[in-house]
């Protein structure tokens, strides 16, 4: 569907926004304070109307309630955002659970508000996710037809990946994605759907670090009720959602040993048995799998299946550091800059010295750390240039702090082992710039907390000895 302008203007259609919720007075009284605001609204009492009215017609947005027929197992959320990704959709609920945030963030729900919201600050939420789609959909339209619109480069490396990309998206082959944390494996996933056979169907995320072991094959495979103690009712698995589709496993290096061996006979068969029933299901995927490790040394050392890896790493795509870019840098720090800035800063620029910057430092956290120096410059801007001293502590140093930049390979000349020098000295950055705060630390890297303490642990890191 079409986005229209990010606010109402006499030069452009105002946007549509799709109300969806059970409460009468709510749904009236937030759409009519929308359309005072020169927003278009359509009302849905319930989810099931909601998606006849996304069928029917474009919108530039979705507010919804969770609790309501029709979205009670977040059937809007989960349809909306596998038919429609490009449009943004915000929860305003008053029966927030952990268990339907998590889902939320999981889908990349733009926004999760708790009623009672008040109007001004649903306000502030519509137009800054309404800005973000348009300045989103103007990245990709400015980008030459034919080329892979999220992968922002032009240095040798990227111009290698897209080739190989272009030709091997359309396929139905196994891909395994590595490189170091950081670099966009999940996005260079995605990208591979969005120009597969497959893009109109299901794009199914796993991430393996996320899932606790003991809930991960009730997860993957579903289960019916009565299973096991406490499954009260059925549960369709997420390799079933994802049929027709592609399934992404983002760290498959850390799939528990026991679930290799019955991942294997999936990818062999199509097929797999869920908890607690006789028949088997069978599914059409296509898998996708990445990983910041050394896989093959994992098979030498006994950790990871030799017959899985082969399976998987079909077609093997490395994605370079983004110290090896030459030129992107800036090309993606501009990009993040368009991307995350305000819409009441819309003239926000990098200035020269902090250009300068940004191009000498030797990025250990890569694109994400990237991105998380840009939003620290916004933050921390007075004018409106980003200069030196508005971003983190490590670039402004001139990436000098040996803990910040990356040593020269001899460090441990193999390509495993320089990839887990430098993600140990970008762990060691992050907690020395936050005094030892995991949480605050897990924000500026992109993780979980539980992902973060997962990583100190790999490295031996103890957050304690940071902290004053």
């Amino acid at each position: 569907m079409n986005a229209s302008a990010s606010t109402p203007s006499l030069l452009t259609p105002s946007p549509r926004i799709l109300v969806a919720d059970d409460e009468p007075l709510y749904r009236r009284t937030t759409a009519a304070l929308l359309e005072k605001e020169g927003f278009r609204c359509v009302q849905a009492a319930d989810g099931h109307a909601a998606l006849r009215a996304l069928e029917s017609e474009p919108f530039d947005l979705v507010l919804s309630d969770l609790n309501m027929p029709g979205n009670l197992r977040l059937e809007l959320l989960h349809e909306g955002r596998r038919r429609w990704p490009e449009v943004p959709l915000i929860v305003v609920t008053g029966a927030a659970t952990l268990p339907s945030a998590i889902e939320a963030v999981r889908l990349g729900i733009a926004d999760y508000l708790l009623k009672p919201v008040r109007f001004e600050e649903l306000l502030t939420s519509v137009r800054k996710v309404l800005a973000q789609a348009t300045r989103r959909r103007e990245t990709v339209e400015e980008r030459e037809p034919g080329t892979f619109a999220d992968l922002i480069g032009d240095s040798p490396p990227m111009r290698e990946l897209q080739d190989m990309l272009r030709q091997v998206a359309r396929t139905d082959t196994n891909i395994l994605i590595t490189g170091e944390s950081g670099t966009g494996k999940e996005v260079v996933a995605r990208t591979i759907h969005r120009h597969s056979l497959r893009a109109d169907q299901p794009f199914q995320v796993i991430d393996c670090t996320a899932i606790p072991e003991a809930l991960f094959e009730s997860l993957l495979f579903g289960h019916v009720r009565g299973a096991f103690t406490g499954a009260v009712r059925d549960q369709t698995g997420l390799l079933l959602q994802a049929h027709r589709g592609t399934v992404f496993f983002d760290e498959i290096g850390d799939l528990p040993a026991p679930l290799q061996s019955k991942l294997l006979r999936v990818i062999q068969e199509q097929t797999f048995l869920p908890l607690g029933k006789n028949e088997p299901e069978r599914i059409d995927v296509r898998f996708l799998c990445a990983t910041n490790r050394d896989l093959e040394l994992d098979v030498r050392a006994g950790r990871f299946r030799r017959d899985l890896f082969y399976r998987l790493a079909v077609i093997p795509i490395v994605l370079p550091p983004l110290r090896d870019r030459d030129g992107d840098v800036v090309l993606l720090a501009r990009h993040f800059l368009r991307l995350l800035s305000p819409a009441d800063r819309p003239g926000l620029d990098l200035g020269e010295a902090a250009v300068e910057r940004l191009a000498q430092y030797g990025w250990p956290g890569n694109i994400r750390e990237l991105r998380n120096a840009i939003e620290h410059g916004i933050a921390m801007a007075r004018t409106d240039r980003i200069e030196p001293q508005d971003l983190p502590a490590a670039i402004r140093s001139g990436g000098s702090d040996p803990a910040a930049a990356p040593g020269p390979l001899a460090v441990n000349d193999s390509r495993a082992g320089a990839m887990e020098d430098a993600e140990r000295r970008y762990l060691v950055q992050l907690l020395k710039d936050h005094a030892g705060n995991v949480a605050r630390s897990a924000v500026q890297a992109g993780l979980s907390r539980q992902g973060l303490h997962k990583l100190l642990r790999k490295h031996s890191i103890d957050a304690a000895e940071f902290r004053p």
